[in-house]
């Protein structure tokens, strides 16, 4: 298989015939991947995952819906947008609003920073608000030694209207991406930025890490109204001096990218999603398998009374389902508190008759 190809099997055999090479360095660029669901109300001073799988926000002003739009930028080739929409307004600048992606550092190897054949790095992105004026993009370099920044302020010209930003930065000689599954880049797009973000200079070549440094002083600001809004999609962050044509990854292979970090096991009513038993009186456990994570994961899950049953010709209702002996592929689902049921009696496990029941794995970084 050439190298030009896809570089790990069982990813689907469109993307071959495509030539995928994965250039871009950001995951669901596109933003076509939504596990978590597509929209989420009252959102407020949290930082997180909320729709569309590897986009993080944070919404320290105001209250927001976060929502996987279809909004997007006409003859494109998108169908999908990540939006932030304020519905209920802070002060602008007084504290952050921000998307971010945050990148593995073993992804980031190819760059060669930290030596003379350090690359340079191009951004590209549509984006879209009602409010016009300064923004600023940065990248940190979470270096445990020592951390770098660099950034570029942009303006969106027009209200209401997708605009296409492009950037390149040189490669950082000087300092290296540490090669771990842990942080390598975090990736920011300012909207609003207390001033402690705000007190140094945006610098477009690497500097040693200042929060100074993260946006201009001039910020526009959202979260100050509710007609406060942004769109952000084709994200492709790449090793060139110039900006190719947004990578479109198959629909299969984008979700098998995501599932590194985040993966839905099972959400909605009565959805089968494992086969197990009673291994003591009144206690039952199955196996949990899941594609393979970044590293070892943790449970997300929605509680409530009878969300979750092991049928066994009749219905064992439980509140929830805990998990214990995690490992990247796998870990065992039990219940040992909320089941009447004799030892060595099989069933299937399977969501009950609440919609709100559901089940995730979370590897985020």
């Amino acid at each position: 298989m050439a190298l030009s190809t896809i570089p790990f099997s069982g990813l689907g055999a469109d993307a071959s015939n495509q030539g995928v090479n994965f250039r871009n360095l950001i995951i669901n660029g596109d933003m076509s991947i939504a596990q978590r669901g597509t929209s989420v109300t009252g959102v407020t001073t949290t930082d997180g995952y909320y729709t569309c799988d590897r986009w993080r926000s944070q919404t320290d002003i105001g209250t927001w819906t976060i929502s996987q739009s279809t909004d997007v930028p006409t003859g494109q080739g998108f169908a999908n947008s990540f939006k932030m929409d304020c519905t209920s307004a802070g002060t602008s600048n007084a504290d952050e609003v921000s998307i971010r992606q945050y990148i593995e550092g073993q992804f980031l190897q190819q760059l060669a920073y930290g030596t003379s054949s350090a690359k340079s790095i191009t951004i590209s992105f549509w984006i879209k608000s009602n409010k016009t004026g300064d923004y600023t993009f940065s990248i940190k370099n979470v270096n445990s030694s020592q951390e770098r920044l660099l950034g570029f302020n942009y303006t969106i010209d027009s209200a209401n209207t997708w605009e296409k930003k492009t950037f390149t930065f040189s490669g950082d000689t000087s300092t290296s991406v540490e090669n771990i599954n842990g942080t390598g880049f975090e990736i920011y797009w300012w909207f609003s930025a207390g001033s402690a973000l705000r007190t140094g200079t945006v610098s477009n070549t690497w500097q040693n890490y200042s929060a100074g440094n993260h946006a201009i002083s001039t910020l526009a600001g959202l979260g100050g109204s509710t007609n406060d809004y942004v769109n952000l999609t084709g994200v492709q962050l790449e090793a060139d001096t110039s900006a190719s044509d947004f990578e479109f990854l198959p629909y299969d292979v984008n979700l098998q990218r995501c599932k590194r970090y985040y993966e839905v096991i099972v959400s909605g009513t009565q959805k089968a999603f494992g086969f197990g038993g009673s291994y003591a009186t009144n206690v039952v456990g199955f196996n949990l398998s899941y594609s393979t994570k970044r590293a070892i994961p943790s449970l997300d899950i929605t509680t409530g009374t009878d969300y979750y049953n092991i049928y066994t010709g009749g219905n064992n209702l439980m509140t929830s389902i805990s998990a214990s002996n995690f490992t990247t592929t796998q870990a065992t689902g039990y219940n040992n508190t909320e089941v009447t049921i004799a030892d060595n009696t099989i069933g299937f496990f399977k969501t009950h008759n609440d919609s709100n029941a559901y089940i995730a794995v979370d590897a985020e970084l």
